[in-house]
């Protein structure tokens, strides 16, 4: 069992916050660090977009890239990204990442993907997005973990469903809710991963804080696994 600390773009554009998260990641309890890879003005469309300034800062260099893995190699945490373009996957290549993620919002695009299948390391893939009766059949010589996922943020906790979700096909659960309830409850259903954004404080500004989970609550969920697994 294995907890992804998605700090995605919570890092608000600072690198000290950045580094400052994936050190919180470490100390209580997480497996992964995570991040997005992207060009934001490709990427995120500027009008109606609240955000557009905010996606624009938190777009991560190829230096900054080589910053955060650097460090998460120095404490001894993986590191992770989500890739949403092909240009960037040599990046990833370059610093030699063990898997990647496709988000949610990529699980249709087929030229992404096949380019990261040509890597043949192992893919996470969400399928919040996914509108099929099954699971997507890209050929993906690495293998793949697809994870449970509904794109809504927050999720109202009535809205997770875990009950429909079948935890030997499904690898595991990327949530969106508020809390660590839905977390613990795929944990406790079977699931092999879960992915959860993470952030230093719910309060900050950005789109994302707010259904995070923060240090507490990642420790309580690192130690709910960690007793989880030693009853198994």
């Amino acid at each position: 069992m294995e907890i992804i600390a998605e700090i995605g773009q919570n890092h608000n554009g600072d690198m000290d916050m950045a580094i400052e998260l994936i050190r919180q990641a470490k100390e209580n309890g997480a497996d992964v660090a995570k991040f997005q890879l992207y060009d934001a003005k490709a990427l995120f469309p500027k009008e109606g977009n609240e955000w557009f300034d905010y996606n624009c800062k938190t777009e991560l260099t190829r230096d900054q890239l080589e910053q955060l893995s650097d460090e998460c190699a120095r404490i001894g945490i993986e590191f992770m990204s989500s890739v949403f373009d092909v240009g960037r996957i040599s990046w990833l290549e370059d610093i030699g990442v063990n898997r990647y993620k496709i988000a949610s919002r990529s699980i249709y695009d087929a030229d992404l993907i096949k380019a990261v299948a040509k890597t043949n390391k192992r893919v996470i893939m969400s399928l919040g997005h996914w509108r099929g009766e099954k699971l997507p059949s890209y050929e993906v010589p690495g293998g793949v973990d697809y994870l449970y996922c509904i794109s809504k943020y927050p999720t109202p906790l009535n809205e997770v469903k875990l009950s429909i979700v079948d935890f030997k096909v499904h690898a595991g659960f990327s949530d969106h809710t508020l809390g660590i309830t839905s977390c613990i409850a795929a944990f406790s259903r079977g699931a092999r991963i879960i992915e959860k954004h993470f952030t230093l404080d719910k309060q900050l500004y950005g789109p994302d804080h707010a259904c995070s989970m923060d240090p507490s609550e990642l420790k309580q969920l690192s130690q709910y696994r960690d007793e989880l697994m030693s009853c198994l």
